[in-house]
């Protein structure tokens, strides 16, 4: 369903607003005032969705498959080819089955049956929407920041537009700060948003039967929540916060993963820069991690309309 852009009137009628006033509105009102276009249509899908992802965390503690979901979706993308959709990227092209069979893709087919009955439900929002909207309410409502996102992206339709099995990261690479620039450069990121982004390692277990990290159960992950096992990176693996980083950098606990790719970020010069400041400052790991996550989310995404702008014109937005 296409999606109305809002215009820099704002959501209702009214006089003219600066453009950054009216995008803060947008961000604001689209929760307060009825909208009779098909943007209001859409908007309540959307507001809809979200709330289903919701009650989906509180039932089922999938924080972090969901998180995962997303980012497996967009970080396909590969800022060197202009074409949509070989470029990759958030475009849904994740439900199909020869991309859920990548070998980093591992158990995401469980994400998609999870939020396949909201997909069903709300069948205006798009795959790709879908998968971005459940990746970053599930960081929110674990106690992570708000994050700013925009919606309307459209999905790839067959299997064939799939990306080439490769572009995500491996846990275990032996040149780990080398494998992490080669894949995050070529999504067009930056060592500071490498190393926010890892920090939503904070959340979540990994499994040795998926992707050959990790032990089969810990003190910390024998008893779930959800099904029990993993290994996970901290204590509290369902509280978004910037215990990854200092667990990470005093390595005290032998039941705390610690990957290859983890263990760079406090070894590599430009890496520890940011890793020492996310771990002494949360405000700032949030603030950057926030800007990372909405900069992931929209990599190789096509918007319908066209998301010409941010400011002067943009696609829909949900609170």
């Amino acid at each position: 369903m296409a999606v109305h852009h809002l215009l820099r009137r704002g959501v209702s009628s009214g006089s003219p607003l600066h453009p950054l006033r009216s995008l803060l509105l947008a961000s604001q009102e689209l929760g307060r005032r009825p909208l009779s276009s098909a943007a209001g249509d859409a908007a309540s899908e959307l507001r809809g969705a979200r709330e289903d992802v919701k009650q989906l965390l509180k039932t089922t503690s999938c924080h972090p498959i969901l998180v995962r979901l997303g980012w497996h979706d967009a970080g396909t993308y590969d800022k060197n080819i202009a074409e949509w959709p070989k470029c990759g990227g958030a475009n849904g092209s994740l439900r199909f089955e020869i991309e859920l069979k990548h070998g980093a893709n591992a158990g995401l087919v469980n994400a998609l049956k999870l939020i396949q009955p909201i997909k069903d439900k709300f069948s205006g929002v798009t795959y790709a929407d879908l998968f971005q909207l459940a990746s970053a309410t599930a960081i929110e409502e674990a106690g992570g920041p708000k994050i700013p996102m925009i919606y309307g992206r459209v999905d790839v339709t067959a299997p064939e537009q799939c990306p080439p099995e490769g572009r995500l990261p491996a846990a275990g690479p032996p040149s780990p700060a080398e494998h992490l620039r080669e894949v995050f450069y070529r999504m067009g990121l930056n060592d500071k948003e490498i190393v926010a982004l890892s920090g939503a390692h904070t959340l979540g277990r990994a499994r040795p039967e998926r992707s050959g990290w990790g032990k089969p159960e810990t003190k910390y992950t024998k008893n779930g929540p959800g099904a029990p096992g993993g290994q996970s990176w901290t204590s509290q693996w369902l509280k978004f916060d910037n215990s990854y980083f200092k667990d990470i950098k005093e390595r005290r606990d032998e039941d705390l993963l610690v990957l290859p790719t983890d263990a760079v970020l406090f070894e590599d010069s430009s890496f520890k820069i940011y890793a020492e400041k996310y771990a002494k400052d949360q405000d700032a790991f949030f603030q950057d991690y926030a800007e990372a996550h909405a900069k992931l989310s929209n990599l190789g995404a096509k918007f319908d309309p066209p998301k010409v702008n941010e400011i002067k014109t943009i696609p829909i937005l949900v609170r």
